[in-house]
Parts: structure tokens; C-alpha cells; sequence
């Protein structure tokens, strides 16, 4: 999939406006309802999936809903800075949920935009894994997601790219395959720092604040990973 489809002034080329239309107009459930913040209203909608055999997706809408920067004094949505988010960790190597459209176009003078990605199939979040899935794991397949877990924060914040909302219900778990997967999402505050200890500090002061039933020791054992020269040799062929 291309970059972000959008313009200063909310035009959008033919192509790309008949597309905007056609997911603005496909129903599904809400998955996240609607919240009025950033002076507009943001929801998630739940689509089914355009063909047999392939994941549902997940719809952004955004309406007036737009963050600020020096680049960008007026305000842009706040789902084209997420998109920029996700190529940035596809470029890292750190799993998010595929793209599959994105746009943002100006409506009775107001911005309207769309994310657009697919569900993670076999993903839970970390907080359903704790409740649900990690006590019934041995010691050692436990600490082989936490070193998962290390590795694909170690490679974001080696960017220098800073996640902004590292909660325990944003990190998701793959318990299907051979080895451990993690998956971040929920990167609409994600940013590029000028150090990598910047980012860092934010995501892991945020993370030990916000890290739902993680235990303590499975922190100090995530942090000690994290901290670990050695980790990405260590974590390829991670056996599960």
C-alpha cells in the first residue's frame, strides 16, 4: 500500500475520492464508539472481509478529529500521523496491523479520515494473555514472549520512535505459530525523538505504569531483556 492520500486543502484526486467514498459508506459494528476529543469525534468500525479466506478489518473514522505541529499549525487528523507511524515500524521490523487504505479529505469544510488495517488473526492482547493464556505456560514458553516483547520494543525505540500510548490492552500476542509474535497497536500519538533514550524513558515509564496484570517479576525479567546486549541473537529461533 502507498503513503497517506491527502492535500493542505482537503482535495483529493478522483481515484482516491471514489475510494474514500466506498469505505466511508461500508457499514459494520462499532467496535469503539465514537468519543469526542481533539475537537471532533473519532470510533473504530469492525468490516467484514472483501473476500473469503481473508481477515475482516478495522475502520478508522475520524471527523474534525486533528492533532497540531509546527508543520501543521491548522491541524491535520490524527490517523495520518498514525499511518506514518506504521510504515515507520513495518520499515523497523516491529509487527503492526497490515494498511490496507488511508486517506483524509475536507467535507463541508471540515476533515474527515479513514484508517483502515486488518485484523490481527490469532493476536490476543497482552491483557487477555495474563487473564487467560499465560499460566498455563511453562516458565520457559512465558519468558520466551517476554523476550519477544523486549525485542520489538528494543527495535522501536532504536529508531527513535516512540510508541506515546505503551498500555498493556495495545500490545498484542500470538500464541499460534512455532514461536512467540508481538504485535503494537494503537499508534496515533507515536512520534519520532531525537534520542533513543527519549523514547525509551516515555514507553518504558508509561509501560510499568500501565502494564495491567504483568506481574513484577515479569517485569524485572522484560526489563532485564530489554537491557541485553545479546537479545536479538538470542530471541531468533525462540521456540515456543
Amino acid at each position: 500500500m502507498s503513503a497517506v492520500s491527502w492535500h493542505p486543502d482537503g482535495l483529493l484526486p478522483d481515484f482516491a475520492q471514489a475510494r474514500f467514498e466506498r469505505w466511508w459508506g461500508m457499514d459494520g459494528a462499532w467496535v469503539e464508539e465514537k468519543n469526542q476529543r481533539r475537537g471532533g469525534e473519532s470510533g473504530v468500525k469492525r468490516l467484514q472481509p472483501l473476500q473469503p479466506g481473508k481477515p475482516p478489518l478495522y475502520s478508522k473514522r475520524q471527523v474534525g478529529h486533528i492533532f497540531r505541529s509546527l508543520r501543521h499549525p491548522l491541524g491535520l487528523p490524527t490517523v495520518l500521523r498514525e499511518e506514518q507511524a506504521l510504515i515507520a515500524c513495518e520499515q523497523l521490523g516491529v509487527p503492526v496491523p497490515k494498511r490496507v487504505f488511508c486517506a483524509a479529505r475536507k467535507h463541508g469544510g471540515q476533515w474527515q479520515a479513514l484508517l483502515i488495517t486488518e485484523e490481527l488473526s490469532g493476536f490476543v492482547s497482552l491483557d487477555d494473555w495474563y487473564a487467560n493464556h499465560s499460566a498455563v505456560l511453562s516458565h520457559a514458553r512465558r519468558q520466551a514472549v517476554l523476550r519477544r516483547l523486549a525485542l520489538v520494543l528494543r527495535r522501536l525505540h532504536r529508531g527513535k520512535r516512540q510508541h506515546g500510548s505503551l498500555y498493556s490492552k495495545h500490545i498484542y500476542v500470538s500464541l499460534s505459530g512455532a514461536q512467540p509474535q508481538i504485535a503494537l497497536l494503537d499508534l496515533e500519538k507515536s512520534r519520532c525523538r531525537l534520542l533513543r533514550r527519549q523514547a525509551m524513558q516515555h514507553d518504558m515509564e508509561q509501560f510499568y505504569r500501565r502494564r495491567g496484570a504483568m506481574p513484577q517479576a515479569d517485569w524485572d525479567y522484560l526489563l532485564h531483556c530489554y537491557c541485553d546486549s545479546q537479545l536479538e541473537r538470542g530471541v531468533v529461533g525462540d521456540a515456543y
